[in-house]
């Protein structure tokens, strides 16, 4: 059975033991968070939402808020001696690992 949530402005595909890694929630570690926007819901027969799968929904325990690997942004005007600039971002994230999928 396996489930597709939508959190952060994505759309995830998340089953019962998986670990995913979602936008940033407002939780504490060891915390349960519900997840309630399901799309669509696939077990024995598949439910599609319009737009989300009506009494569905998705418990994970968060297992770490952290944050992502630098990226590095270089902007830069050609024939243009004095436009460069060296910016960088870390994206904040949560760690969440699924444990019940409910229909």
């Amino acid at each position: 059975m396996y489930a597709i949530i939508e959190t952060g402005g994505k759309q995830i595909r998340v089953e019962e033991g998986s670990v995913i890694y979602v936008e940033k929630l407002d939780a504490e570690v060891d915390s349960e968070v519900v997840f309630d926007k399901v799309v669509l819901l696939s077990g024995k027969t598949t439910k599609v939402g319009a737009p989300y799968v009506k009494g569905a929904k998705v418990t994970a325990t968060v297992e770490k808020q952290g944050r992502g690997k630098k990226i590095r942004i270089f902007k830069y005007k050609a024939k243009k001696g004095s436009s460069r600039r060296r910016q960088g971002h870390r994206q904040p994230y949560t760690k969440c690992t699924v444990k019940t999928i409910e229909a």
